[in-house]
């Protein structure tokens, strides 16, 4: 008898359930149709008819990893600054779920950059989060609690840090605890509330 429309369905999740507990359990690195089969409990001739290849995997994995992200908690927030300071926490691994999450993420990176396709889906996502940044340092800076420069250079500045901070505290949890996350941030986010527009005479020469 065939499979109906609900019994098709209900496998696809089955399967995308697996597809994110390995690679959560192992990272992209351990990500393999015969992890994933093991998991399910099923062969990996069953496994073909949905990713086909090693790339349509691993893509499935982003996507599950990136609507799991996008569908975590926010912390609440207020405006300007304080929703800068929230988006940018939000980032950092402070939590168990945003630590595993952030794990996967790094886990991905050797994958991506061997694939100039997946490169420039990751160099996307990147960029819309910094638009998302630049918008909410415009909205500070609208309050004057930011001094008025480029806010799309400030965005990328403070996502670069996190992004930064986020490697340090994964790689060496014991130094970079949640409270001393928050404290360097803190610190940055101060700094650049302090800082003054640069000078022409501040750039340096090209």
């Amino acid at each position: 008898m065939a499979r109906s429309k609900g019994d098709h369905e209900a496998r696809r999740r089955d399967v995308s359930e697996a597809v994110w507990q390995v690679t959560a359990a192992r990272g992209f690195g351990g990500l393999t149709l015969r992890a994933v089969a093991d998991r399910l409990g099923a062969t990996t001739g069953l496994l073909t008819h949905y990713f086909p290849t090693k790339r349509a995997l691993v893509t499935h994995a982003l996507d599950l990893l990136e609507e799991r992200t996008a569908s975590r908690p926010r912390r609440p927030a207020g405006e300007g600054l304080d929703a800068l300071r929230a988006a940018l926490l939000d980032m950092l691994p402070l939590t168990e779920e945003a630590t595993r999450s952030n794990r996967i993420w790094v886990s991905s990176w050797d994958h991506v950059l061997s694939d100039a396709g997946l490169s420039t889906a990751y160099a996307g996502k990147y960029a819309r989060s910094r638009d998302t940044l630049r918008d909410k340092v415009a909205a500070a800076q609208a309050l004057g609690e930011l001094p008025p420069v480029d806010a799309a250079r400030t965005a990328a500045g403070v996502q670069s840090f996190v992004l930064g901070l986020v490697v340090q505290a994964l790689l060496d949890p014991a130094a970079f605890p949640p409270s001393r996350q928050i404290d360097l941030l803190d610190d940055h986010l101060a700094a650049l509330a302090r800082s003054r527009p640069p000078r022409d005479g501040d750039r340096a020469e090209t």
